[in-house]
């Protein structure tokens, strides 16, 4: 009877997230409404069918910790470096501006300074666990908005650590605040020193051996103690668990077998998400959600409204554009996981008192059921904005803004985003130009850099700068046009350097004619081979584009779902 006991709660948690999804994807919503509805309704202030235990509780934290090692598989050393602008840059700004808002509100209503921070640093904080599941539901993981969003949640998830060492400070006076932080960053450095050491010098060589036996159920089984050991020991260092899964996923993202083992751990990571967010939905309070609805719904809005606000403000400061910075806004208004946690101690709890306590948790959990509705009228407003600076620039005699960009790409398809990709890793400036309307409303929606353009116009040039410029990147193959323009084009700017894609070698001695360098596709994805020709004219060093080149093809394979036996065999043909 014990063991049935245990295992009663598993199966109540298991039947309602089967039930959410079987509700939910008809209706065309998100997983996470149906998740967090489910634990209203099976929870201690529903119909009590199971109880907050300490099995419910550990099967919702490993849903965190495995959505953690998830986000760690992408952001190896190497995406660090390419997203550093945003953790150093845009991170940063943010919390202190959201904190500070917050926590001018939190003091005018009668808070304490430190609790007003504390507070306000809480609420700057988004949910990793609903961002990463919209951007894999509209399979927009690898666009500008989505690395910028997941550099941010990176650098949130790093302060919440030590936000909650902060407020279990605040427990025992007679600690030094400093010191605690103090160690604590000691330790997270340390961590993530012997994480890197690890990975290379043994997790490596024992994914090399693993290899040689073909057989995949050993690489899910490893990773999984390779995920559990590293937040356990993390866990013991008086650190968060979520470190240790991030940190773990960053070890095997230096190997070449993280595609195989991301694919092997996905179904876990979404099952456990999915206890998470139904446990989220157990802990409200419905008693304290019909009596204060009202306070609810307008503290999850403002909540919000915020948010979007001053997250726009800190990408326009850092120079985003307009789309981008209102896109990624929508995408990390919502609360964090985390203030479920905090809000929950008792620091906390005496400070503000139960019912203030109860009503900003559920206008947090309230902020994440609304996330999907407001990031799908959110993709409409920039949809529709992109259209209408589509119609007006293609009634206007100069249709794009003047640019000095280093890189001008003529077509903003696959192609062009690829090489687009490239150049925001290593901060080269580029220019998208496009004619195409449905593809320059999807490339504008993404957050990509272009303008409406007609590249037969000659009028183009001047308009743009193209003796700013060092290269054009013309990423299709219309031999009439090019025909007709490269004698302009190079004897107008006989140092500007023209790139073509094309496919084949009939077309490559077309274009080779006509004084352009024509880079025929052979690279698996598409766009790889002219996007690393481009950046190799600014003297990165092939070491790192081959670095970029895995990366980017390693994303793309797990992007569709396909399996590799870790032998690492990807068509490149580019280097």
């Amino acid at each position: 009877m014990e063991a049935l006991h245990t295992l009663l709660p598993v199966i109540i948690l298991l039947f309602s997230g089967v039930l959410a999804i079987a509700v939910t994807r008809p209706l065309r919503m998100s997983p996470i409404v149906g998740y967090l509805i489910a634990g209203m309704v099976i929870g201690t202030h529903g119909f009590g069918w199971i109880e907050e235990d300490s099995t419910t509780h550990l099967l919702a934290e490993l849903g965190v910790v495995f959505l953690l090692f998830d986000i760690g598989l992408h952001f190896s050393l190497g995406h660090i470096w390419d997203a550093r602008k945003d953790i150093l840059g845009l991170g940063p700004l943010q919390i202190i501006l959201c904190t500070a808002a917050f926590a001018v509100i939190a003091i005018l209503i009668g808070l304490e300074v430190d609790i007003a921070i504390i507070i306000g640093t809480t609420l700057a904080l988004s949910s990793t666990a609903v961002v990463a599941q919209i951007l894999a539901d509209q399979q927009q993981q690898h666009c500008p908005v989505a690395v910028s969003a997941t550099a941010v949640l990176i650098f949130q998830d790093i302060c919440a650590i030590f936000l909650l060492i902060l407020v279990h400070s605040m427990e025992d006076p007679s600690v030094a605040l400093g010191s605690v932080i103090g160690h604590a960053a000691l330790k997270a450095l340390a961590a993530f020193v012997a994480a890197m050491l690890i990975g290379h010098y043994l997790i490596g060589p024992l994914f090399k051996l693993i290899a040689k036996l073909k057989d995949n159920e050993i690489f899910t089984a490893v990773a999984l103690l390779i995920v559990l050991a590293t937040a356990a020991s993390t866990g013991l260092l008086g650190l968060s668990l979520t470190l240790g899964a991030f940190l773990a996923g960053m070890i095997i993202s230096e190997t070449p077998y993280r595609h195989l083992i991301q694919t092997e751990i996905t179904p876990f990571r979404g099952l456990l998400l999915g206890f998470f967010f139904i446990t989220v939905g157990m802990a409200l309070d419905t008693h304290v959600i019909l009596e204060q609805w009202w306070k609810i719904i307008g503290v999850a809005v403002l909540l919000m409204l915020i948010k979007i606000v001053f997250i726009y403000a800190s990408a326009r400061l850092l120079k985003a554009p307009a789309n981008s910075a209102f896109s990624m806004g929508i995408l990390l208004a919502q609360g964090s996981e985390f203030a479920f946690v905090i809000f929950a101690m008792p620091a906390l709890q005496n400070a503000l008192g139960g019912e203030k306590a109860s009503i900003l948790i559920t206008a947090v959990a309230g902020s994440m059921v609304l996330t999907p509705l407001s990031v799908a009228l959110g993709k409409r407003v920039t949809q529709y904005q992109a259209d209408k600076n589509w119609q007006e620039e293609t009634s206007q005699t100069t249709m794009i803004e003047k640019t000095e960009a280093k890189v001008i790409i003529i077509g903003m398809g696959e192609i062009g985003q690829r090489i687009a990709d490239g150049l925001n890793s290593y901060g080269i400036t580029y220019k998208g130009i496009e004619y195409n309307h449905d593809c320059f409303v999807g490339a504008c929606t993404k957050g990509y850099l272009v303008g409406f353009g007609d590249a037969t116009d000659l009028r183009l040039m001047d308009t743009i700068r193209f003796s700013q410029a060092d290269v054009i990147a013309v990423t299709f193959a219309d031999y009439t046009i090019a025909k007709e323009l490269a004698p302009i084009v190079k004897e107008r700017y006989p140092n500007l350097l023209l790139l073509v894609s094309v496919k084949n070698e009939v077309e490559r001695e077309q274009f080779s004619a006509l004084g352009m360098q024509a880079i025929i596709e052979q690279s698996f994805p598409r766009g790889l081979d002219i996007a690393v020709t481009v950046l190799s004219k600014y003297g990165i060093e092939k070491e790192q584009l081959k670095a970029w080149m895995q990366r980017q093809q390693e994303n793309e394979l797990v992007f569709n779902n396909e399996k590799n036996t870790g032998d690492n065999t990807f068509p490149t043909k580019a280097l």
